[in-house]
């Protein structure tokens, strides 16, 4: 990690950062010569500012803050190193870190650690998740009173409808696209296709799949950051808020995964289209934990703005092959490439919360031999089927009495999440609609 600041004599100052509940990166800045000494003794932040709401502030009656002395814990790199942090003016360098206790115990209230115990599972049966992410956002002109598609760099004309797979629309702003691709070239994020969707001003970018659960929740993590950041530099905003437009799509993160033994081998791939059983245990297991699990999928108000029905998100609980209507969806190709995608959570989301959740469904379900309905046929928006929670009041309730979110997440980082959302819930009531806009639009 000291050879990338030998390489990049540049950066002059370093950023070290963890990700809180919210998925936002709380930390430090400080100048490059002290980096020496993080990376060697890491830093000292207190375990409260993992569990701040939306807003940054302490959460009321946290057993974090007064009750305990607001004790510091302390912020160690992970495997990832230094970043660049090119949607800055001046050259700077990006540390992640995830939090311990002192005497080296991961901090269970952190959700990087939360995730890595999801994977401890799967490595306790010689398995790895292969996990690729969707990540959605809207490019807009926040600048007036109302939202609106920023103007095409090279028109100047604003395209007012949704331009599915569009060349037009990237094009128009393939400026920023273009600086977007060297960026994740240079921070290490694997970014493969673009798209527009069908939002105006609205695109997708895919990160190619990797066996390395904890860097594809970086990865997602890191690009939220970059595209928002650089969406600035150009003069207007880049959104991963859930519902930014009434009349049009929201913003979803779909996740696709497969599960590899040590031998590389796909165990959901049976060598035919239907897969193994495993497979299916794994899709009952992500069913089970759905309802409870949609807090985290749809983690604020905004959220369940989105879960509107045939408006490209699903709202029922059910599978099917090659459908996306449904909440999971086994795709379609190459058997050796069977596996699962998750569609339910918005792009607003945690993305270390969002993998531990689903993966952690999956393995849950295996572990119990979950047995999962048959498949549905058609649109699932036709179909009678349980729902997914459609207020964050409900959805808040069904994460608190389920059984299977305390076999999933520590219960530390449980409790702190519940703290957390209610005490968002309480203050976001009060909100007008163009303060709400203005609270998600530049955090989630």
């Amino acid at each position: 990690m000291q050879n990338w600041l030998r390489d990049h004599p540049e950066v002059r100052n370093i950023r070290a950062a963890v990700a809180d509940l919210n998925g936002q990166a709380r930390g430090k800045r400080m100048p490059a010569r002290f980096a020496p000494k993080v990376l060697e003794d890491g830093t000292r932040m207190p375990f409260s500012v993992l569990n701040v709401d939306i807003w940054g502030d302490d959460i009321e009656d946290s057993p974090l803050v007064f009750a305990a002395g607001d004790p510091d814990g302390v912020l160690r790199p992970t495997e990832r190193g230094f970043v660049p942090m090119p949607w800055l003016a001046s050259p700077a360098a990006l540390l992640p870190m995830w939090m311990f206790l002192e005497d080296g115990t991961p901090f269970a209230g952190d959700p990087r650690h939360a995730l890595k115990a999801v994977l401890d599972r799967y490595d306790a049966r010689g398995w790895r998740p292969v996990v690729a992410t969707e990540l959605e956002f809207y490019l807009i002109d926040d600048a007036g009173d109302t939202l609106q598609p920023p103007p095409s760099p090279r028109s100047g004309k604003r395209r007012l409808g949704g331009e599915v797979l569009s060349l037009r629309s990237l094009d128009a702003f393939d400026a920023f696209f273009t600086e977007l691709y060297d960026a994740c070239e240079a921070m290490d994020i694997p970014a493969e296709t673009a798209i527009s969707e069908a939002g105006m001003g609205q695109y997708e970018i895919n990160l190619v799949h990797t066996d390395d659960a904890l860097k594809a929740a970086d990865d997602a993590w890191l690009f939220k950051q970059l595209t928002r950041g650089l969406a600035r530099k150009h003069g207007f905003a880049a959104s991963f808020m859930a519902k930014p437009y009434a009349e049009h799509s929201g913003t979803g993160m779909h996740t696709h995964f497969s599960v590899v033994d040590r031998d590389g081998t796909n165990i959901f791939d049976d060598g035919g289209p239907d897969g193994t059983d495993l497979l299916k245990q794994a899709i009952a297991g992500c069913l089970a934990a759905m309802p409870a699990s949609a807090l985290i999928f749809a983690p604020h108000g905004n959220s369940y703005d989105r879960f509107t029905p045939e408006a490209h998100a699903p709202t029922g609980i059910c599978w099917a092959y090659e459908n996306r209507t449904a909440a999971v969806r086994v795709p379609g190709g190459s058997h050796k490439a069977r596996r699962i995608e998750h569609r339910v959570a918005g792009g607003d989301i945690n993305p270390y919360l969002m993998l531990s959740v689903v993966l952690g469904a999956a393995i849950t379900g295996i572990d119990d031999q979950m047995q999962a309905p048959a498949p549905i046929t058609g649109s699932a928006y036709d179909t009678k089927l349980d729902q997914l929670p459609t207020t964050w009041g409900d959805a808040i309730a069904a994460f608190e009495a389920s059984p299977l979110i305390p076999r999933i997440l520590p219960k530390q980082l449980a409790r702190n999440f519940v703290m957390t959302k209610k005490q968002e819930a309480q203050y976001y009531a009060e909100l007008t609609e163009e303060e709400r806009i203005d609270l998600y639009l530049d955090t989630v």
